[in-house]
């Protein structure tokens, strides 16, 4: 998962009054349910010590939620009498989760709002293409492209004398220009968007003209789908369920990426702590003390916590930077932090993940995990010595 969409927090100082809670209305009695969790909010936060102005502004905000289309659920985090950062969630979390505390309550994030990587999709047909942006969730136009249509006879049939033959030729010719065009605007386009991933659309055969005249590195990248079409109606379900599907098998083969990198990182056996090479580097940080390291030396690439791993709750030092986190608190106060407060381990990994615009990963229940259930891939390697 991207943390991007957590900058707005890098920058207060807190302390953070943080809500997530569910704001499905499935049931007859959606209206009288949102109201009771947004009292029972309200109130434990109250009960923990937040300000009147900050409990005030998430109930606010809360109450103004539209009563059509509100999503699974929403975290929302407010300090110093103002929301900032209101989050739609992918699945509803059980009940309210409150929380008044020097942090941000960011973990539940990871199992609550899936990764929907972003794509490129061109609708291709022998006229032009439609370009839009989306994920498995929905799609929006971005942009067009539109080649010159010789009219030809529309047939392909044996030419019968060499005047039909012209027709053909010229129609093939308009088509290649066409074809031309749309790899154009979809390099420019994908220029724009290097994380999206590239879907072709459309009758076959333009696909593959597309196809083949896209830079190299696209083209070896590019997907093709047998759904999909500009014209009105053009099986925009069957197409929306294969977009889903293909989102659902990149996020599953980034994980699985993910842990082969862990295995092949690791310079010690997990299962014996013996050194597999002894004086080789390592790639990986596995355990709260290794995982901080990485962290404060800005190496950290992806942040792995099992949430339900004790020491993804462990109390650890954090100070008003992100970057500025120890396991003790006179180490953190070594490292300048003039007013360390205490936070739990998951919580003060995420911020840093978020401020070294580094991925986090969920362990999913029996994965091959880091030791501990907290760990991470490295930027670059580092003697097996360090910790």
């Amino acid at each position: 998962m991207e943390l991007t969409f957590l900058h707005p927090l890098l920058d207060r100082p807190g302390p953070w009054a943080s809500v997530i809670i569910d704001t499905s209305r499935s049931t007859e009695d959606a209206a009288k349910q949102t109201e009771l969790r947004r009292r029972a909010a309200a109130r434990e936060l109250t009960r923990l010590g937040a300000d009147r102005r900050s409990v005030d502004a998430l109930v606010s905000t809360l109450q103004h939620e539209p009563t059509s289309g509100s999503p699974a659920g929403r975290a929302l985090y407010a300090t110093e009498g103002r929301v900032v950062l209101d989050l739609e969630l992918t699945y509803a979390p059980a009940g309210v989760t409150t929380a008044w505390s020097a942090l941000p309550r960011l973990a539940p994030l990871l199992s609550l709002r899936a990764e929907e990587p972003e794509v490129l999709l061109a609708l291709i047909d022998r006229t032009g293409a439609d370009l839009q942006v989306g994920n498995g969730h929905g799609r929006r136009p971005l942009a067009g492209a539109q080649g010159q249509q010789w009219r030809g006879r529309g047939h392909r049939s044996i030419p019968a004398d060499r005047y039909e033959w012209h027709y053909q030729h010229r129609v093939e010719d308009s088509w290649d220009r066409t074809a031309q065009v749309i790899a154009d605007e979809v390099t420019r386009q994908q220029a724009g968007c290097p994380e999206c991933v590239l879907v072709l659309a459309g009758d076959a055969r333009e696909r593959h003209e597309v196809a083949r005249r896209l830079p190299a590195p696209l083209r070896s990248a590019v997907v093709q789908l047998r759904t999909g079409g500009r014209a009105p109606g053009g099986a925009d379900h069957a197409l929306d369920h294969e977009l889903e599907c293909l989102c659902a098998y990149i996020v599953a083969e980034h994980v699985e990426r993910a842990f082969a990198d862990l295995a092949a990182g690791r310079s010690r056996d997990p299962g014996t702590g013996r050194e597999r090479a002894p004086g080789a580097e390592r790639r990986t940080a596995e355990g709260v003390p290794q995982a901080i390291h990485a962290a404060r030396d800005r190496s950290l690439a992806t942040l792995l916590l099992d949430p339900s791993a004790p020491d993804a709750t462990r109390t650890v030092w954090t100070g008003t930077e992100p970057l500025l986190l120890a396991v003790e608190r006179a180490e953190v106060q070594r490292l300048g932090a003039r007013y360390p407060h205490p936070a739990r381990t998951d919580d003060v990994l995420l911020r840093a993940a978020a401020a070294l615009d580094a991925q986090a990963l969920a362990i999913p229940p029996g994965g091959p995990g880091p030791v501990g259930g907290v760990g991470a891939l490295l930027r670059w390697p580092q003697a097996a010595s360090a910790a």
